[in-house]
């Protein structure tokens, strides 16, 4: 029985990965290419600035994702017109805003996002050497008559 299910998972993972050329190769549909060699040079090096909304670590230009294909087409169009590629860059970045670029520009706030780690860990070990330096409290006063005599009676064996 269970070599029958292994047999079964293993067929199935030989077509998963005989399929998968067909599924990468899919990105690289010549009805998306400009017939300008060159323009199309400039919209692939554009694509790989920009991500994939949906794969998130992947350009559209290495994404078989619709979105990526769609952003594909957008930037074709709009290096067939004739823009420059900072154009078309500040185009998709008015659009979708910096994530859109795989390498976003150094701001304030990505400097931010950069800084935060290691603030935090600043702030950690600032706190940690504060508590460590705290003056240790002095030994609790002595025991009265009272207090002994009740300590006795509650640990008295009975």
């Amino acid at each position: 029985m269970t070599v029958r299910i292994l047999r079964r998972a293993l067929i199935a993972l030989t077509l998963c990965l005989a399929l998968l050329p067909l599924v990468a190769g899919a990105v690289d549909d010549p009805s998306e290419m400009l017939p300008d060699p060159a323009q199309e040079q400039r919209a692939e090096a554009i694509g790989a600035q920009l991500r994939c909304l949906v794969c998130q670590n992947e350009s559209i230009e290495d994404s078989s994702a619709d979105l990526a294909r769609d952003l594909r087409h957008v930037v074709r169009e709009h290096v067939a017109k004739g823009e420059s590629n900072k154009q078309v860059m500040d185009w998709m970045v008015e659009r979708y805003g910096n994530f859109i670029r795989l390498r976003p520009p150094l701001t304030t706030g990505t400097l931010l996002l950069w800084l935060m780690p290691v603030l935090a860990l600043l702030v950690g070990v600032a706190v940690a050497l504060r508590a460590f330096r705290r003056p240790r409290t002095s030994s609790p006063p002595p025991l009265t008559d009272a207090e002994r005599a009740r300590l006795a009676d509650l640990t008295r064996p009975r």
